[in-house]
């Protein structure tokens, strides 16, 4: 048992994480891992893991103590703490926002859940990438998350429960006694949170740190459905029968005509409305207004119709997108070496598919992913398989390991598909997704309409076949084919011959129409990013902002 606990010990190290200088609260945090760790009740074994964190705790009471201040008067120095839900899509947008906060000289810690840092780690160059900022560090935080593959949706509920439990009050006590306390050497002096973590924006509020939401999902979503979701309720929108998911939604102003019940978010279908997601939500649409201001991943111009109403909620907002285009920029502005930008996936990408594009003349090939997280049955997998072979048209396909719901066995494939795909497609686990939209062979994206990819797939012009799968994606699929006309809604349905019918009217019969949108809204995304543009005004702002507010917290 000895061993064991040291081990333990040697994988979860206090001085690591920095938990606290409350001896009786470490040690229950702690004894909840050391339960989960070894499943024991061994009362000798609690005895002797207190014992040792005592020791512990001294030591770092003592090293505190040697880096307080001498003039508490003085001002801090800007220290962001930057701490994202552990998912792929937002780690990779937060991680974009903290290279864009050191290149404006701004000190930034990033914390991530141990589940979330671990595949970074393994697929990625983030360690030597971030190593070259002396104003950057990571630092990570417990989860009680054991098993090892990528969050999706079929695991998305037990890594979040995860954080609630585990990281939830280590969190607390590193921000109010730790290493990021007002204690410390370097204080954390402003806060830049996933508004999904409502424990952490409580932390900011509570010890009077400014606190930034970063809204990962789409404004479009965070309008219609986070912020009114509280509206839909009280007027009895919302919860709804099926037969009307296509009547109007009437309670959310500036999208009277166009909101459909089945475009609200995915969780307003619940039929529950004190189910814990709702309740989330309710909470998080309460908490970002009292912030200091609310990060969004787009650009003026493609959410005009919202960000003005969400501006009489949340009067200070920053829109910096597309995200990824502007961080390209900027670190292409502050290299004399030309560099490719290294990717934030927490999966192993395949670019052996860019060679196979490259064999492709221009705008020819469909490219199909459902993002990190959506699912699919075995039977839609053949559906939309057979779309993509009828359809006559080239095609790449993502197909995520462990995305087919009831399990993947290619002896129940119809040969045909198999022969046909031989012939004009091309299969991977994952791909260089920014690549691949990039490349001028691929001229239709079939997404599940997560927001990075519809940023990803706007700044480059290429059209959308929209089929979503939960969350804010139903949302975001209405806007692309009702208000920015640049894709197709197929939502709630997966049938062969609308899938075929969707790729030959976007690629053959209304090409025009479509590509003519779609360069459109790559011209504005540009010009967003450019040096005068919103976006980048909105970054500066926000900069600006972080260092006023740094100098005012004591």
């Amino acid at each position: 048992m000895t061993f064991l606990i040291k081990k333990l010990i040697e994988s979860h190290d206090l001085e690591q994480y920095s938990l606290t200088q409350t001896i009786g609260s470490t040690s229950i945090y702690y004894y909840y891992l050391t339960f989960q760790t070894l499943n024991s009740s061994d009362s000798s074994c609690l005895i002797e893991l207190h014992i040792h964190f005592e020791i512990k705790l001294q030591i770092n009471l003592t090293m505190d103590k040697n880096h307080q201040k001498g003039d508490p008067k003085t001002p801090l120095e800007p220290h962001v703490l930057i701490f994202p839900i552990p998912i792929q899509g937002p780690v990779n947008c937060f991680l974009k926002l903290a290279e864009l906060l050191c290149l404006s000289g701004i000190y930034v810690t990033f914390l991530n859940t141990d589940h979330i840092h671990r595949p970074l780690l393994r697929h990625t160059n983030i360690l030597s990438r971030f190593n070259r900022y002396p104003n950057f560090r990571f630092e990570t935080i417990p989860d009680g998350v054991n098993f090892e593959n990528p969050v999706s949706a079929a695991n998305i509920k037990e890594v979040l429960e995860g954080a609630n439990i585990v990281s939830k009050p280590i969190f607390r006590e590193m921000m109010i006694s730790g290493r990021l306390s007002k204690r410390s050497e370097r204080p954390v002096t402003a806060m830049i949170l996933d508004a999904f973590f409502g424990f952490a924006v409580e932390v900011g509020l509570e010890t009077s740190t400014p606190v930034f939401c970063f809204q990962t999902i789409s404004p479009c979503c965070s309008w219609t459905s986070f912020f009114n979701l509280p509206t839909l309720i009280e007027a009895g929108e919302v919860p709804f029968r099926e037969e009307d998911m296509d009547k109007l939604v009437e309670n959310v102003p500036g999208t009277q005509h166009l909101l459909r019940k089945r475009d609200l978010a995915g969780f307003c279908r619940l039929d529950d409305m004190s189910n814990g997601e709702v309740q989330r939500v309710l909470k998080e649409a309460l908490l970002t207004p009292r912030t200091q201001g609310l990060i969004v991943n787009t650009f003026e111009e493609l959410d005009a119709l919202v960000l003005p109403y969400m501006r009489k909620l949340c009067p200070n907002i920053y829109p910096i997108g597309p995200l990824h285009s502007l961080h390209k920029v900027r670190i292409l502005a502050n290299t004399t070496q030309p560099q490719n930008i290294s990717s934030n996936s927490v999966w192993k990408e395949d670019c052996t598919c860019l060679s196979w594009l490259d064999k492709h003349p221009p705008k020819t090939v469909v490219y199909v992913s459902i993002g990190s997280l959506a699912m699919m049955k075995f039977e839609q997998l053949l559906e939309i398989w057979y779309g993509l072979v009828n359809s006559g048209k080239p095609f790449l396909w993502v197909r995520r390991p462990g995305s087919i719901s009831d399990g993947y066995d290619e002896s129940h494939v119809p040969s045909e598909l198999l022969d046909h795909t031989k012939e004009m497609g091309c299969i991977v686990d994952w791909a260089p997704q920014e690549d691949v939209l990039a490349h001028q062979a691929v001229g239709a994206f079939m997404t599940h309409s997560g927001w990075n990819s519809t940023m990803e797939s706007i700044a480059v012009g290429v059209p959308m076949i929209c089929w979503p799968y939960f969350y804010d994606q139903q949302v975001i699929s209405r806007f692309v084919g009702e208000v920015w006309k640049v894709g197709v809604d197929i939502k709630d349905t997966c049938d062969r011959l609308i899938v075929e019918k969707a790729i030959r009217d976007m690629m053959d019969k209304n090409r025009d129409i479509f590509t003519q949108s779609a360069i459109l809204w790559e011209n504005l995304a540009k010009e967003s990013i450019s040096e005068a543009g919103s976006s980048s005004k909105s970054l500066a702002r926000l900069v600006a902002d972080i260092i006023s507010l740094s100098s005012t917290v004591k």
